[in-house]
C-alpha cells in the first residue's frame, strides 16, 4: 500500500470536513471548525506549507558515498527518523466515526513506535482519552509523548500522574490550544499559562517537558525560565490565530537564541509535508519534527499499514535529499544546506 492508495482509500470515511488532499496546504478546508481547518479565514496555516516550500536547498554530489543516517536520539530513545506523528484530538467530531480518541491512540502509537519513529498523544475533555493514551503508550515500551492541554491546576495534576504511569520519557503541554474556540467554554476551561505556573506545572511533572506553541525568541526565553526541556515552534497548525508569521520564518530566529543561551531541545510543526520539508527544518535549526494531518489521512486510509506507508514515504524522501546535499548524518545538516 503506497501513500497515494492511501489518501484514496481514506477520502470517503474522513467525514464532511476534510478533503483528504493528497498534499495537505490548508487550502481546500481553509476556516472549517470542526474539521482540520481553522477559525478566522486560515491564511496561518496556508503560509506554514508555502513559507516552506520558499526554502531552497543546495544540492552538493561532491562528497564522500554511503547510505544517510536519519537517526535521532531524543530523551533516552533513538528513533530511525527525526520526525513524528503530531497529538491530535477530537477526531470524531473533526475527522469522522471511524475512530474515537481512544482507538485513534491505541493504533497510532502502537504503529509508529513498530516503524521506527514515535506519536504524540492528543488530549481532550473526556479524561478516557488520557487514560487510553496512557496504556498504549505504556504497551509500547513508553515510546510516546501525551500532550496535556492547558487545563486548570487540579486537572493537569491528575493528568500528570497517568502520563508517570504509562512510563513515557517526556510529557508536553500544547499552550496553544488555549486559542481553540471550542475549548475556551468548556469545563475545566483551557487557558494561557504564566512562567510562574508553568514552573509549578514542570516541577509536578517530574519528566522531560516540552512546551508546544512557541512562536517568538522571547517566548523561547520565557520556556527556559520555566525550565522546559524542549520546545515546539508552533502556532497550531495555523488553526488558532490568523496573521502569524509561519514556523519556517520564525524557526531561525528562535534557534539562534536557544541554541546561545541553552541546551533546549527544538521540534518544529506546521505544514511540513515531505522529506524535503523535514530536511528544511532541521537545516534551519530544529533537532526534529512534528506532522499532523497526514496522520490522520495515513490512520483513516490504512490503518497501522496506512501509517507505515506514510512513514516509509516521508522517511525516503527525507535519507534521498540528505545524500543528494551531502549529509551523512543529521548533525552535518545546517544553515550551509539552505540556498540564500
Amino acid at each position: 500500500m503506497n501513500y497515494r492508495e492511501v489518501v484514496e482509500a481514506a477520502r470517503p470515511r474522513l467525514g464532511k470536513y476534510c478533503k483528504g488532499c493528497y498534499v495537505c496546504n490548508g487550502k481546500a478546508c481553509g476556516n472549517t471548525i470542526p474539521g482540520p481547518g481553522a477559525k478566522g479565514v486560515g491564511d496561518t496555516a496556508i503560509r506554514n506549507y508555502e513559507k516552506w516550500q520558499e526554502v531552497r536547498v543546495n544540492m552538493d554530489c561532491l562528497v564522500e558515498g554511503g547510505e544517510a543516517d536519519t537517526s535521532l536520539e531524543l530523551f533516552g530513545h533513538t528513533y530511525q527518523y527525526p520526525f513524528f506523528a503530531g497529538p491530535v484530538g477530537s477526531v470524531q467530531m473533526h475527522y469522522g466515526a471511524d475512530y474515537t480518541d481512544m482507538t485513534y491512540n491505541d493504533v497510532m502509537v502502537r504503529a509508529c513506535a513498530d516503524n521506527g519513529i514515535m506519536a504524540f498523544t492528543g488530549d481532550g475533555v473526556n479524561p478516557e482519552q488520557t487514560i487510553a493514551a496512557a496504556k498504549a503508550i505504556r504497551k509500547s515500551g513508553g515510546i510516546g509523548i501525551p500532550v496535556i492541554k492547558p487545563w486548570n491546576k487540579e486537572v493537569v495534576h491528575e493528568k500528570m500522574a497517568l502520563v508517570k504511569a504509562a512510563g513515557a520519557s517526556a510529557v508536553a503541554m500544547d499552550v496553544d490550544a488555549a486559542g481553540l474556540p471550542f475549548l475556551k467554554n468548556m469545563t475545566p476551561p483551557a487557558g494561557a499559562k504564566s512562567v510562574e505556573e508553568m514552573k509549578e506545572i514542570i516541577s509536578d511533572a517530574g519528566l522531560p517537558f516540552i512546551i508546544k506553541g512557541v512562536m517568538t525568541e522571547r517566548g523561547a526565553r520565557k520556556a527556559m525560565e520555566a525550565g522546559a526541556a524542549a520546545i515546539v515552534v508552533s502556532n497550531h497548525g495555523g488553526r488558532v490565530l490568523d496573521g502569524c508569521p509561519s514556523t519556517a520564518e520564525v524557526l531561525p530566529g528562535i534557534a539562534r537564541t536557544v541554541r546561545a543561551e541553552s541546551g533546549m531541545k527544538i521540534l518544529v510543526d506546521g505544514g511540513i509535508r515531505s522529506g524535503l520539508d523535514v530536511f528544511r527544518a532541521l537545516a534551519l535549526g530544529a533537532d526534529g519534527v512534528l506532522i499532523c494531518r497526514p496522520f490522520v489521512t495515513a490512520i483513516y486510509g490504512g490503518g497501522a499499514e496506512g501509517i507505515a506507508a506514510y512513514i516509509q514515504k516521508i522517511g525516503g524522501e527525507l535519507k534521498d535529499v540528505m545524500e543528494m546535499c551531502g549529509a551523512r548524518s543529521l548533525d552535518q545538516i545546517g544553515e550551509d544546506m539552505i540556498w540564500k
